[in-house]
């Protein structure tokens, strides 16, 4: 079988040679093609569970980088601005998640990451994004539950990425994912829980000022979109109980 392609329309990446990214190996061995890489296997996924949805904008940065939104640095880590509808990756945040917080790194880890920015799309698309400012914020706030259902449309990617075919080459663009890459995707949700990033950098938790929600409920809300498949299985807003 011939290996995937990558597409890198709609991404820019100052200062690296996007023509380096055309096949599945090149996304093993940059970092930057697997960005790509995995964005572009979201992006397959989405466009058939959303009839009208459109890809998102890519911009891979080092350091700092300008947008719609404003000025941001790598300590903002991966973002999604909806002024611009560009998903922002510095892709030396994926070694931050092994070295600062703990993640078990591996691929997956790094393809979950871009699936959650895309998932921010996706509700901008729905016209829910702007509810994350929206009343009460802190561990039950509209802002937690943002995140939440962002991870769980992560989830929604990774039960369907090794099923969807690119159109080009009839290739599925994974192959079946295997237990150690839905624990490598579990523990860079967790890896970056409100709870555990206070804990490691202050030594107490205060659910008062969460924003993305604790390391289980990360998990939690990944694990229901994983096994469903369902995207109204991730209705966080509507949720009782976040988990």
């Amino acid at each position: 079988m011939p290996p995937p392609q990558t597409n890198t329309r709609d991404v820019s990446a100052p200062g690296f040679d996007l023509s380096q990214c055309k096949t599945g190996a090149d996304a093993n061995k940059y970092v930057q093609c697997r960005v790509i890489a995995a964005g572009n296997s979201v992006d397959a996924v989405w466009h058939q569970l959303m009839p009208k949805y459109t890809r998102p904008h890519v911009r891979l940065f080092s350091g700092s980088v300008d947008t719609g939104c404003g000025p941001a640095t790598t300590a903002v880590g991966p973002f999604y601005c909806p002024v611009d509808q560009t998903a922002y990756f510095d892709t030396d945040f994926f070694q931050e998640l092994v070295d600062k917080f703990g993640s078990s790194g591996g691929p997956f880890a790094q393809e979950y990451v871009v699936a959650h920015e895309y998932g921010h799309h996706v509700q901008q698309l729905q016209g829910i994004l702007g509810r994350s400012q929206q009343g009460a914020q802190g561990a039950g706030g509209n802002g937690v539950r943002t995140e939440l259902q962002a991870d769980c449309y992560a989830g929604i990617w990774a039960h369907y990425a090794s099923t969807v075919k690119q159109e080009s080459t009839g290739v599925p663009y994974l192959q079946p994912l295997s237990d150690q890459d839905i624990q490598d995707a579990l523990s860079a949700a967790a890896s970056v829980g409100d709870d555990r990033i206070q804990k490691e950098t202050s030594g107490r938790v205060n659910p008062e000022s969460w924003t993305h929600g604790s390391a289980a409920q990360r998990q939690k809300w990944f694990t229901t979109g994983y096994q469903s498949g369902d995207p109204h299985q991730c209705d966080t807003f509507a949720a009782q109980n976040l988990g």
